[in-house]
């Protein structure tokens, strides 16, 4: 076993986001929030305000750049 396994980095970066903006969502609806109007708020201002600190998704939010974000969720809307 002297193979060499490679990772594409970007790819495990992106399942993380996509993991963690699904733990977001599921906290933000539990709270009775519409998670999708609240992300939206915060990705367009930037405000974490917007984000409930409810099982820490405020933090876990700003744990993801935000253009970064932006742009993965483009990326998956045009596929």
């Amino acid at each position: 076993m002297n193979d060499t396994t490679v990772f594409n980095s970007e790819i495990v970066q992106n399942e993380h986001a996509k993991e963690t903006l699904r733990e977001i969502c599921c906290g933000l609806e539990e709270r009775g929030y519409n998670a999708i109007k609240q992300i939206v708020g915060y990705l367009i201002s930037g405000d974490p305000g917007y984000i409930s600190s409810y099982k820490e998704c405020r933090n876990k939010i700003q744990q993801i750049d935000r253009n970064s974000l932006i742009e993965l969720m483009l990326k998956e809307y045009i596929k």
